[in-house]
């Protein structure tokens, strides 16, 4: 186990060079849509700019055989209005998280053909797992379950309850 932070350039760099690591999967994010209306440079440093640290270290450190994979996200597209969305339709992320997603699925590409860097992006859709955080809906409506349970009747807030979105587990990702 090795600890370290993707927004520190450095310790990413030291991190590649002692590891040397076949493979590398970024799945680090601040993956909370709403998060990132209130933390939007947080969001950013931590989504595109630790994106680009493992890009450079593996850049800098010439350490081309090593396949990079960059989780990236459906809100991308931002709020588009189709049953089916493919990997030609239009982005236009409206969100802080949608647009620094968007800017590592685009630094990914660009160093794949400018530096001949095995990377690649997957681009992932809403998924639950017993991991989830308390501010996602599944979170909050079992916590709000289980207090209900245990006597409290606290208010259950949702947010937009109109939202549609495409949703399964984690394990089936």
């Amino acid at each position: 186990l090795h600890y370290g932070d993707i927004t520190d350039s450095l310790n990413i760099f030291n991190l590649i060079q002692k590891i040397k690591p076949d493979e590398v999967y970024n799945l680090a994010a601040q993956s909370h849509v709403q998060v990132s209306f209130d933390t939007p440079i947080y969001t950013s440093t931590t989504n595109a700019i630790g994106t680009l640290n493992f890009l450079e270290a593996i850049k800098n450190l010439n350490q081309k055989k090593i396949k990079f994979y960059q989780a990236s996200t459906s809100e991308m597209f931002g709020n588009i209005n189709k049953k089916t969305i493919t990997e030609k339709d239009s982005f236009s992320p409206v969100s802080p998280y949608g647009t620094s997603k968007l800017y590592s699925y685009w630094i990914v590409k660009n160093y794949r053909d400018s530096y001949n860097i095995f990377a690649s992006n997957g681009i992932l859709f809403n998924h639950e797992s017993p991991l989830r955080g308390e501010t996602f809906v599944s979170r909050k409506i079992t916590m709000n379950v289980a207090r209900r349970h245990h006597g409290y009747n606290d208010i259950l807030y949702l947010g937009n309850i109109y939202s549609k979105r495409d949703w399964g587990h984690a394990e089936d990702y």
